[in-house]
């Protein structure tokens, strides 16, 4: 059967709507079966044509609702828009969630949803495209249970009037969020982390971790090295801890508070000097602190509430001084023969720290454990021979084919496994 406003054929509706009033006993039955139409269709047909005219049944009807509620007037959009130019005009986030809040915040009467903001934005040709990201709910989270269990330090480079560069230090609290201390510096120096940090302490107490990515300024601890900030802060208590070499997604709280600021410092005056900028960066913290509803916060409170709503985690206990011991002795080194009294042919030359050595723009791998000991290089147009002052053979090559900048030892890469003690049993 087919519906009231269901396409029905021209020529069935017109006869319907000529219907005539005298039609003998079970003409409709039989007419409706005929063209596979309900007996509710022709009767809701034939009540239509007698009110409103033959005419008025000659075409279906449109679906589309009489009023819509729910439809927004040109002077809200008129207004979501105009809220969404002063926040970007402020340097602030100015998407369809932070334009909802502030309209929320200002006490509007009418604020349309997350939605119907970003489809105002799209209409009225100010929405800035992207590509289609990962849905959130694709993200893994982590965040720490309490403020102050973990502070994420990251500097960024700036630039003053005149080109000049600077760093801007900024210290937040992973748990919420929140800016605990800045700091304007010339440069990326240990003093520089080492000022922001105890700035940080001073206001708002000790942490208990500390997480840096491992440049020398914050934590070298991966390139052999203990830092003056981490020396400074494990004196404290503090953990000091880094992320993983090249994965800036380790710190990717601050690497995003960067973005955030830089928005802000864009609709600034260009600071002329290092004081200048630390007030706008203060000035950036306050509102980011106090003003902004954190997208990544539940319920998209301001970093200052999820702050104030937990507890401070517990400081830690200052670390007893390790004991001081003499540094190892330095394993001597054979003294090397004079020059005089080597072969023709043959180099002294010494083993850099990688425990390479450079013949002929070639760099031949001889052995991490030679590093900085003297070796005796002979070489010739068909072979390389590497040997110790001892006489002792550590490498031999042909000499490789042109183009071939780097010849290994044939050894595995990596740390050698250690020798398995013997049994006390043996």
């Amino acid at each position: 059967m087919v519906a009231v406003n269901e396409p029905i054929d021209p020529v069935v509706r017109l006869a319907i709507s000529q219907w005539p009033d005298d039609a003998p006993r079970g003409a409709v039955s039989t007419f409706c079966a005929e063209q596979r139409i309900s007996r509710k269709s022709f009767y809701e047909l034939r009540k239509r044509a007698k009110a409103e005219g033959p005419s008025a049944v000659l075409e279906p009807r449109t679906r589309r609702p009489k009023s819509s509620p729910s439809a927004l007037d040109d002077e809200v959009k008129a207004q979501a828009v105009a809220v969404r130019a002063a926040l970007e005009a402020s340097g602030l986030d100015h998407g369809p969630i932070s334009v909802h809040d502030k309209m929320q915040s200002m006490g509007l009467t009418h604020v349309p949803s997350t939605a119907s903001l970003a489809r105002i934005f799209r209409e009225a040709g100010v929405a800035r495209l992207e590509p289609r990201k990962k849905p959130r709910s694709a993200w893994r989270r982590f965040v720490y249970p309490a403020p102050n269990a973990c502070w994420q330090l990251d500097g960024t480079e700036y630039v003053l009037t005149g080109g000049r560069r600077c760093v801007i230090l900024q210290l937040i609290d992973d748990h919420s969020r929140y800016a605990v201390g800045s700091h304007v510096a010339s440069g990326e120096t240990a003093d520089a982390a080492i000022t922001v940090f105890d700035k940080a302490v001073a206001a708002h107490g000790v942490p208990q971790r500390l997480l840096t990515d491992n440049g020398p300024a914050f934590n070298p601890s991966r390139r052999g090295r203990i830092g003056q900030l981490v020396e400074h802060a494990q004196a404290l208590g503090v953990e000091t801890i880094t992320g993983k070499p090249y994965k800036p997604t380790t710190q990717g709280k601050n690497e995003r508070f960067h973005q955030t600021l830089f928005r802000y410092l864009d609709k600034q005056p260009l600071a002329d000097t290092l004081t200048e900028l630390q007030a706008q960066v203060d000035a950036f913290d306050h509102i980011y602190n106090t003003q902004r509803p954190h997208q990544g916060l539940p319920g998209r409170v301001t970093p200052l509430t999820a702050w104030q709503a937990t507890a401070k985690a517990d400081p830690p206990h200052p670390k007893r001084g390790r004991p001081m011991f003499d540094p190892p002795t330095p394993r001597p080194q054979p003294v090397p023969r004079p020059p005089a009294d080597l072969p023709v042919g043959v180099q002294l030359r010494t083993v850099t720290t990688s425990g390479t050595i450079s013949v002929d723009a070639v760099t031949y791998m001889v052995d991490v454990d030679h590093a900085f000991d003297h070796v005796l290089v002979a070489a010739d147009d068909h072979t390389i021979v590497i040997a110790n002052t001892d006489g002792k053979v550590l490498v031999e090559h042909p000499r490789p084919a042109p183009g071939i900048t780097y010849v290994g030892n044939r050894q595995p890469r990596g740390p050698r496994p250690s020798k398995p003690r013997p049994s006390p049993k043996s």
